[in-house]
């Protein structure tokens, strides 16, 4: 493990790969779903961007995709000898309520696109039984501060495998986002996501680093 550095170690964050139900267009939520053999392969894919970088500490959500992803994510990345993942509510995934399980693309056509971007994107859109991003950012950004930030500023590289949702409502944080400007940021899952952070564990650098990959609709 990293010792005490003025510097803060790295944050990695990755979304997990394609999973049977985005393969079918479906509202996934917090539903248990495989990875499907492309998403396997996607997520050795991506793996194979950060053999430079070696975590110290791994948290993924409770869903068995983003305990999958990371799985063929060290694969990729030569790492046998990782630490060992911690399985983390906070981590999970958004709940989609009464939508989950529902085709987004029909919904979409359903109640036109202004209805359809606050659903999938917004803020504070209601969600019948679910949550909203507010909700997921209020759950996901104090694990997150309390005990991720404090491993940074020791100087550890810490791998977080999360969903598209939660890894949003980081950035959010992470990059000082408004409450508007979040429905326009994606987390994709060709990409790779790498910061050093301040003593709030707000951005200080970040890096992008991408695979090609067949375009998803999720």
């Amino acid at each position: 493990m990293s010792q005490t550095n003025t510097t803060s170690g790295k944050l990695i964050l990755v979304r997990h790969a394609e999973s049977e139900w985005n393969a079918l267009g479906l509202w996934t939520g917090q539903t248990d779903v495989n990875i499907t053999e492309k998403g396997q392969k996607d997520a050795a894919k991506l793996g194979g961007l950060i053999k430079d970088l070696d975590p110290d500490f791994i948290y993924t959500s409770e869903q068995v995709r983003t305990q999958q992803t990371l799985k063929h994510l060290l694969t990729g990345a030569e790492k046998p000898n990782a630490p060992a993942h911690k399985p983390t509510a906070q981590l999970n995934e958004r709940h989609y309520g009464e939508y989950t399980g529902k085709n987004k693309w029909e919904v979409q056509k359903l109640v036109g696109d202004e209805m359809f971007t606050g659903i999938r994107r917004g803020w504070e859109h209601p969600i019948p039984g679910g949550e909203t991003m507010k909700m997921v950012y209020e759950r996901a950004v104090p694990f997150y501060k309390d005990a991720i930030v404090p491993q940074l500023l020791a100087g550890n590289t810490v791998l977080v495998v999360s969903h598209g949702n939660t890894i949003r409502s980081l950035i959010k944080y992470l990059e000082n986002i408004s409450d508007e400007g979040i429905a326009d940021v994606e987390m994709t899952f060709d990409q790779i996501l790498i910061y050093e952070v301040d003593q709030d564990g707000r951005n200080l650098s970040k890096e992008v680093r991408k695979i090609e990959i067949e375009p998803s609709k999720a």
